[in-house]
Parts: C-alpha cells; sequence; structure tokens
C-alpha cells in the first residue's frame, strides 16, 4: 500500500535543470571570454544530473578543459580548488537568474504539481528530496506556493552521502515514518532513479529532455515506470499503485 509520495525538485516539480544548464553555458562563456554561450557546458551538466555539486562542476570543468582557467579565478571567488570557482560563477549566474519567482513559476511542471494535490486527496504523505541546498530549495518552494501540501523536505545539508547513494531517501521514508516499499518516488535523473531503487522504493522515471537519453542507456525503463510526456504522469502514476496494490494482495 502506498502511503507516501517523494518528489525530486529540479526536473520533476520544476524545470530547474534547463536553467541550471544556462547557466553553465553563461558561466563558460564569462570563464573563456566568448561571444556566445558555450552550450557544450549545459551538455556536461546534462550527463551528471542529479549528481553534488561538487561532482557536477569536477565533470563540466574536465569535460571542457577549464582547470587551468578556473585556477586563475579562484583568489577572485575564495575558493579552495578550481571546480568551486565554477560552481561560485554558476551560482551567482543562477540566482540571478531565478531570483523572480515568476521565473520558477513559469518553468514549474504543473502536472506533477497536481500529483502533489492528489497525494494529499489520498491521504498520503509527502516529502521533497533534493541534492540543491536549502535556500535555493526554499526559494522554489515559497514562488511555486507548495509548503502547505509537503510534509517534510530533506536537502543537501541533511545527509553525508548525495544520489545515487539511497541516504536521502531511506532519512525521508523514516522522518515520514513510512517503510521504504510504502513510498512512491518521482525522479528524473539516473542518479535519483538509482537512489530511489538501492533504497527499496516504487519509482516513476520522468525522462525529462535532459535525462532520457541517459535513463534509456542505463536500462533503468525495465525497473521504473517511466514518464516520456508530461501529461500523462496523473494516469500512469495511478496505474502504478493499482499496479502495486494488485501485487501486494496476490492477484
Amino acid at each position: 500500500m502506498i502511503r507516501a509520495f517523494i518528489f525530486d525538485l529540479d526536473g520533476v516539480l520544476v524545470q530547474t535543470e534547463k536553467l541550471k544548464a544556462r547557466a553553465y553555458d553563461l558561466a563558460v562563456q564569462e570563464i573563456l571570454g566568448t561571444n556566445k554561450p558555450d552550450d557544450r557546458a549545459g551538455k556536461a551538466y546534462a550527463e551528471v544530473i542529479g549528481a553534488s555539486r561538487e561532482e557536477t562542476s569536477r565533470h563540466v570543468m574536465e569535460k571542457l578543459g577549464l582547470e587551468k582557467h578556473l585556477r586563475e579565478l579562484m583568489p577572485q571567488y575564495g575558493a579552495a580548488q578550481p571546480w568551486d570557482a565554477l560552481t561560485a560563477i554558476r551560482y551567482r549566474i543562477y540566482d540571478k537568474m531565478v531570483a523572480d519567482p515568476q521565473i520558477l513559476r513559469d518553468n514549474q511542471w504543473p502536472f506533477n504539481v497536481a500529483i502533489l494535490k492528489m497525494a494529499r486527496q489520498m491521504g498520503c504523505v509527502t516529502a521533497l528530496t533534493t541534492l540543491s541546498k536549502r535556500r535555493d530549495v526554499n526559494h522554489v518552494v515559497e514562488s511555486l506556493d507548495i509548503g502547505g501540501l509537503l510534509d517534510a523536505v530533506l536537502t543537501a545539508e541533511d545527509i553525508n552521502r548525495g544520489k545515487p547513494d539511497p541516504e536521502i531517501y531511506l532519512k525521508a521514508a523514516q522522518v515520514l515514518s513510512v517503510k521504504p516499499i510504502e513510498c512512491l518516488v518521482l525522479e528524473d535523473s539516473v542518479n535519483g532513479i538509482t537512489a530511489a531503487m538501492r533504497a527499496g522504493m516504487n519509482v516513476v522515471a520522468m525522462a525529462t529532455p535532459f535525462t532520457n537519453a541517459a535513463i534509456h542507456a542505463k536500462g533503468l525503463v525495465k525497473e521504473a515506470w517511466t514518464i516520456h510526456h508530461p501529461e500523462d504522469v496523473i494516469d500512469i502514476v495511478k496505474r502504478r499503485i493499482v499496479d502495486i496494490n494488485r501485487q501486494e494482495s496476490g492477484d
């Protein structure tokens, strides 16, 4: 029996992945002094969506050969490592981009927010699990006005190990006082889907334009119900719940 719904944030409730990819494009343009955004950065970011800030910035830095440039910028940003300078530049650009709550509202996934409301109507508890920083998460939650639909919010500051480690999902189940098998998770990244499955939870995978190729490449569609069109999410989630309940009853 499903007693809890757990949502990822970036790419599931709001299309912040698109905005973060753009911020990386603009950051690399600034670092290299080119005359247009460098879309190689956004593509590199898409390869590791769902990973920690350090893993993401390291990957973009190494993929684009930015370490030398970033070492020169470390003093300016008070960075201890080259990747940290990239993170600082990307955050400055991203923070300015989403300072207007309307930008976030314009980029929300309305069908997934509807699932949040459906969970409440079903009497289920809900949680948000994300590797974003708490201040960023609070800004998104307030902008979308969904705080009243969430029983718990877990962020990067609440865990020691990021996705694909299952820690954040196991902690969410503990906070919600439910068993992992009683949780239905909506995730969009390979790392997030893997983390939820390792936690022993039921997963619905959101194959967004940023994560679709990676989800299929990893064969995760065989183990998680996958949604390719946002408008299908309510129907597939309902079918997933019926399927879970049927399995439990032995039908």
